[in-house]
């Protein structure tokens, strides 16, 4: 189950380190609020421009400017096609912290990764689209960007979820319902790269007190798994 995805990668050790002078800025903040292990060190005069280490298990494995990401911790949820500037920047957020385990996350930064994926796949025009919005009623607010995706695109589109509310037929989606409790608490996506797998790109969370503990990928096996996981149940 999709449960299973969040605890193994709760094995993997991430640690970020914040290089600026200065006060703690929101960055930090965000991070530590999320569960993530951080820590701010001190830049020297004429040193490089503020950047975050991103360790993995001990060993660097990117690094990446303050101030790439500093202004798209709380991006505005707009519009495919209308995202140019965004798209470019959340890329840059998404990488360097894909397959972090996140904790107290809120519905607002699961939307935010989520339409980085949408985009990513409207960009793409091909392939297959896995979403699981826990209740199908949750699909509502959701609909006129997913008939958006359908109609203009070749996505192959399945939406799961609980069966609460009978959504509208459109072309290209295909509506898939399970128990309750299979789906209930995931707030899940994964698309499949279409013609080329290195644009994968995935996210789970799972849902408690109103707030989310997930993670999100750019690696194709974990895509499949969790595409695998939605589609057999």
């Amino acid at each position: 189950m999709l449960d299973s995805l969040i605890v193994e990668h709760r094995r993997t050790d991430h640690q970020f380190t914040v290089y600026r002078s200065g006060d703690q800025p929101a960055l930090e903040t965000w991070l530590a609020n999320h569960g993530a292990a951080t820590e701010s060190r001190p830049l020297p005069p004429g040193g490089p421009d503020p950047f975050i280490e991103v360790k993995t298990d001990g060993e660097v494995v990117g690094v990446i400017g303050v101030n790439a990401v500093e202004r798209l911790l709380e991006p505005p949820v707009v519009s495919l096609g209308d995202r140019d500037d965004i798209s470019k920047g959340y890329q840059v957020l998404f990488k360097a912290l894909e397959k972090t385990v996140f904790s107290g996350m809120h519905r607002r930064d699961l939307l935010a990764v989520s339409r980085e994926i949408e985009d990513r796949a409207f960009r793409i025009r091909e392939g297959t689209l896995r979403v699981c919005f826990q209740t199908l009623s949750m699909f509502t607010s959701q609909t006129d960007v997913y008939r958006t995706l359908a109609t203009e695109t070749a996505l192959d589109i399945h939406i799961h979820g609980v069966e609460d509310w009978t959504p509208p037929a459109i072309t290209g989606i295909t509506y898939h319902t399970k128990a309750a409790e299979q789906f209930e608490p995931y707030w899940a996506l994964a698309y499949d790269g279409g013609p080329d797998e290195a644009y994968a790109c995935g996210l789970v969370a799972q849902e408690d007190s109103d707030e989310y503990t997930g993670f999100w990928t750019n690696e194709s096996a974990i895509v499949e798994e969790i595409a695998t996981t939605l589609r057999t149940g």
